[in-house]
């Protein structure tokens, strides 16, 4: 068992699930930003593995916050990580498929997802992180595009969304994917890169685009 320092929190991990990356605090402090601009409501996180991203947000929010993750392991070190916090009472954790574990009127004022976006053919270069965690297929963007999904269905009505992806290149493609299917109603509003970091961070809802990184 390991802990280490995340933004408010501590948190707990071993090696059976994602070590949690420093610079994804970059994350909960964007959708920090971003919250106050929105509805009331809850918060809810896809694919939150040991549940800090999130958590780091509601450390700093009023709000109620729901972690959704398919693997065991990782849910039981949320629940602890959010006891740890002192955040259990407004924090429920679910374990499963993510389209399985929402019911179909939940919505939520803001959603962060954090999916696996290594491709498929590239996991080995990472070998200390369990390839559930990061592989995200051939294109890396399997679990996005499932998360995006799910996002859509979920998110309220003036809401917004944070999402982690690997590089620009996938950010572009996101942005694509989501032009060719109206359907869903969600553009990418804005893109950051973060300093220090392997990814990047996509602002979604259901605003007009506007262009290029910031």
């Amino acid at each position: 068992m390991e802990t280490m320092p995340f933004g408010p929190l501590t948190v707990r991990f071993d090696a059976r699930v994602l070590r949690p990356r420093p610079w994804t605090l970059a994350q909960s402090r964007w959708a920090a930003e971003l919250l106050p601009r929105g509805p009331l409501g809850p918060v809810l996180e896809l694919c939150a593995g040991v549940g800090h991203i999130g958590l780091a947000l509601a450390a700093n929010s009023d709000r109620d916050l729901v972690l959704v993750d398919a693997d065991r392991h990782a849910c039981d070190h949320a629940r602890s990580n959010a006891e740890e916090a002192g955040l259990a009472a407004r924090v429920t954790v679910r374990h499963g498929p993510m389209q399985e574990m929402l019911a179909p009127t939940e919505r939520f004022a803001m959603v962060l997802a954090d999916p696996p976006w290594v491709p498929s053919t590239e996991v080995s270069r990472f070998p200390a992180d369990p390839r559930g965690a990061i592989d995200g297929g051939p294109d890396g963007l399997d679990l996005a595009r499932l998360c995006v999904a799910v996002i859509a269905r979920h998110l309220a009505d003036g809401g917004a969304s944070v999402l982690q992806l690997g590089d620009a290149t996938q950010a572009e493609e996101m942005r694509r994917y989501l032009r060719a299917h109206p359907e869903l109603d969600l553009r990418v509003v804005t893109v950051r890169t973060v300093p220090g970091g392997a990814g990047v961070l996509l602002h979604l809802s259901r605003e007009r685009e506007t262009s290029g990184p910031s």
